[in-house]
Parts: structure tokens; sequence; C-alpha cells
């Protein structure tokens, strides 16, 4: 599949192209469920909403990018955009392996080995699942109690996260995997320097995350104060979507984990119509910043292609 994509543009084209066509399956396959959401809402709302989450969306951009810098590909934010938002648009599709394989040979196409774009991936998405959670677990339990109460044990995972988040050990893992995958193993440690500054870049992620779902509450409920219940509630149900992993993008489960989380405290009908416009929100945010990514790595092509020539 890698050596098809390598070699054929039209192939990555028609990749592209099914990926777009599943967005919009998705979109129209809940139409009626979108449209009355957001005639709840106020356009500054949706607005805010679909800001926030460009925002989070650049935020761990910029963490992606510095794990790739880390074990040794200096990408520039063009570039980085350019592999990341348009490879993300194969998560669509299902099957869990077109955004990694997009992303692989898109990487490969600016100096940065197959391997190490995998390798780099894996761990920027650990480290985000370790600050979901972590960010779930110190939310919900102030929150959102009733589900807190049925998820006690989040509280008991940070300290594993913490520690699974040490250099040694997060390489360790991936190595594992790798062998199980009967793949070589990966020979360099993410530098510590480089992993806590990856860490803070992805809790901030996290945290401008958050805004959407303020925004969308206070909106819906007549209450500004429920910041932390968004962030936590859609941490939380970001972690659950993932665990589901054949299922595109994980629709549906997040939708569920999320209405589950803030159901109690603004009523099911409101959580509701959170949950579709966040799916909507981070739908059109993926396909805005992939496009992005395609011009900002064209862009970034021409001034390498023009100092070849010369």
């Amino acid at each position: 599949m890698l050596s098809r994509l390598r070699s054929s543009r039209l192939l990555r084209v028609l990749l592209a192209l099914v990926a777009l066509a599943f967005v919009g399956y998705g979109l129209a396959r809940n139409w009626h469920d979108t449209v009355s959401a957001l005639a709840r809402l106020s356009w500054w709302s949706v607005a805010g909403a679909f800001t926030a989450v460009m925002a989070g969306v650049w935020v761990m951009m910029i963490a992606w990018q510095r794990v790739i810098a880390g074990l040794g590909s200096e990408l520039p934010l063009r570039t980085a955009a350019r592999v990341l938002f348009v490879g993300q648009l194969g998560k669509y599709v299902p099957g869990s392996v077109w955004a990694y394989a997009a992303m692989m040979e898109l990487g490969r196409d600016h100096g940065c080995p197959p391997k190490r774009t995998f390798s780099g991936t894996s761990l920027a998405l650990v480290v985000s699942l370790g600050c979901a959670v972590g960010l779930a677990a110190a939310t919900l339990p102030f929150t959102a109690r009733s589900v807190a109460e049925q998820t006690w044990y989040l509280a008991l995972i940070i300290p594993v996260i913490v520690v699974c988040l040490h250099p040694r050990i997060l390489t360790w893992g991936l190595n594992l995997a790798l062998r199980v995958a009967r793949k070589e193993p990966f020979d360099q440690v993410l530098p510590g320097g480089t992993l806590l500054e990856v860490t803070a870049w992805t809790i901030l992620g996290w945290l401008v995350y958050g805004v959407h779902l303020w925004l969308v509450m206070g909106d819906l409920a007549d209450d500004f104060s429920l910041y932390l219940l968004g962030a936590g509630a859609y941490a939380f149900a970001w972690a659950t979507g993932l665990l589901f992993a054949f299922i595109p993008a994980g629709v549906g489960v997040r939708e569920g984990a999320m209405i589950l989380v803030l159901a109690p405290t603004i009523g099911t009908p409101n959580a509701i119509v959170a949950a579709v416009v966040s799916r909507l929100v981070f739908t059109f945010a993926d396909v805005a910043w992939a496009g992005a990514g395609f011009l900002l790595g064209r862009r970034a092509q021409r001034p390498a292609e023009t100092r070849a020539s010369t």
C-alpha cells in the first residue's frame, strides 16, 4: 500500500477524495440533528467554538512537530502543517491505517523517514492520551460527580501516566509494539527536555479545546461557569473514542461519552446539542486545516524548488 501511495499521485488524490466523501457522508447522515442543534445556538457561540477548535488543532500540531524534531527531523511549521493536517483526513476513512499511511508518505516527501513519522506520531498520540486522561481525572470529580463515581479508576491512572511518559519507558513501549508488528525497533529516545516541551504544548491544546464546549454550554444553559466541565468532558470523550480505533474518528462513541458526562449538569437535550455541535466544528476544522496545510505546503516547496533550479 505504501509503495503504491509513493509511486502514484493519482492514488493519493483519490485517497484524499475518499476521505472527504466520508466526511460529507457523516455530515449528511446527521444533517437533521445538526440543523436542529444549530438552531438553538447563537451565531457567536458557534463561531467562537469553531475558532477555539482551529486554535487548539494548531497548538496540537506544534506539539507533533516538536516530537518529530526531537527524533531528528526539523520540519518547518508550514511543512509540518501539510504532513499532519492533510494526512489526518485519513482518519475519516474506515480502517485504522490510512492516516498513518498518508502521513508517512507525506513526511517522506519532505525528508522525514516513514519510520520516524510513525514513531513520532505514535509518541505524540500517547502523550495526548495521557494528558487527556489526566485532565479528565483532575476535573470530573469536581464537575461531574455522578460520572466520576463510575470512573473513579481514572485517578489511579494519573501516576501510571506520569511514569509511562518517561522517555525511556515511552520508547520501550513503542518498540514493544513494533516488535509485535514484526517491525524493526526504534533506536532513538526522545530527549527529556523535548518531552516536557511536547507535554506543555499538548496540555495547552487540551485547555484550548475546552473553550469550544464552554461557549456552547454557556449559550445553551446561560451559565458560563462550566469551563472545567467542558474541558474534562471533551478530554474524557476523546480518550473514550480512541479506544474504538476501528470506528472512523470515533464517530458516535465520542458523542455518547460526552452526553454521559454533560447530561447530569445541563440536561440531556442540551448535552445532545453540545455533542452534535462539537463533532461539527471539529469536522470542519479538520477540513479547513487540511486545505490550509495543503496550500502552506505548496508555498514551502516553491522556495526549495527555486533554490534547486539555481
